[in-house]
């Protein structure tokens, strides 16, 4: 009989993630022992709790664990070594305990996104991409961006020194970065291929759009960070002015499935994980209400 699996999601407002589902839908299909903890700050001692259920789950033989909005930064401190890509993001989304008794920190938020690009965005020029939040969503998403061929990122976020940071940690890829202010986002659209949103604003509790809708226009392409709902009132309008458009679903399963693969060591089924995905979200679709002037925040995408 095959030893027992077991790993953990935490970060803070995660009740309702889809992701223990996710996991052990996929566990189960190839025939694993698997199960997925949710451990939600919120009710479980809050931010500074986060060393001590490290220590735990390490210490009761879990996998590793997947690591969310807002500790994807400050869980680095805590971990013995970093793959590459989460050094050169700074971020970390998945921590795997290995078998030496080191903490292991991945970054597979990138690979979802760049995947999901791949996979949806067609011959569409990738070019010069404005992209709005410069948290760890937009940090994975940006370095995305530099390895699949962007010549030029322009970053927009109302914490002027988060994207400065991001500015500065995207340096070494050679890609063109530059941060501007929110009010040149409109000039800056008019001019650029595409548009990735990485800000909670879209979501069910988050409503409306982070920007103006009049600065869409049918030369951009645009990708969104959120999946629920899947089509976000961003993705609505572009896609109603004829922009391709990418929606979040695909970067959330194919994240997942890269650190599935990192916890167990076995090879997902992507498309079975997509339909899982599907069914799992149901008719969380529709946003109600509207949210206007909230400010520009990470948004994580599991």
């Amino acid at each position: 009989m095959p030893a027992a699996i077991r790993t953990a999601l935490i970060g803070r407002g995660i009740r309702e993630s889809s992701s223990p589902a996710l996991h052990e839908t996929e566990g189960a299909a190839l025939g694993l022992d698997y199960r997925y903890r949710l451990i939600d700050l919120d009710d479980n001692g809050g931010t500074e709790a986060l060393p001590m259920w490290l220590d735990r789950l390490q210490r009761d033989g879990y996998s590793g664990a997947n690591i969310t909005y807002p500790i994807k930064q400050a869980v680095i401190p805590l971990l013995d070594r970093l793959s590459p890509e989460a050094e050169a993001i700074g971020a970390v989304n998945t921590v795997k305990f290995a078998s030496d008794g080191a903490r292991e920190g991945h970054n597979t938020d990138w690979w979802g996104f760049a995947e999901n690009l791949r996979r949806t965005l067609g011959n569409n020029p990738l070019g010069h991409v404005a992209l709005i939040g410069a948290g760890g969503a937009g940090a994975a998403a940006a370095y995305a961006l530099a390895k699949l061929g962007a010549s030029q990122l322009t970053i927009f976020d109302n914490d002027a020194q988060k994207a400065s940071a991001l500015v500065v940690l995207m340096a070494p890829s050679g890609i063109r970065v530059e941060t501007l202010p929110l009010t040149l986002l409109a000039e800056t659209l008019a001019v650029a291929d595409g548009l990735v949103q990485a800000t909670p604003i879209g979501m069910l509790k988050y409503p409306g759009m982070p920007f103006d809708p009049a600065y869409l226009h049918a030369g951009l392409w645009v990708a969104e960070i959120i999946y629920v709902p899947v089509d976000t009132e961003l993705v609505r309008r572009a896609r109603a002015l004829g922009c391709s458009t990418v929606t979040g679903v695909g970067m959330v399963v194919l994240q997942a499935a890269e650190a599935f693969r990192i916890f167990t060591g076995a090879e997902p089924d992507i498309e079975r994980m997509m339909r899982s995905f599907q069914s799992l979200v149901g008719d969380r679709t529709t946003p109600t209400g509207q949210a206007p002037g909230l400010p520009i925040r990470q948004v994580s995408p599991i």
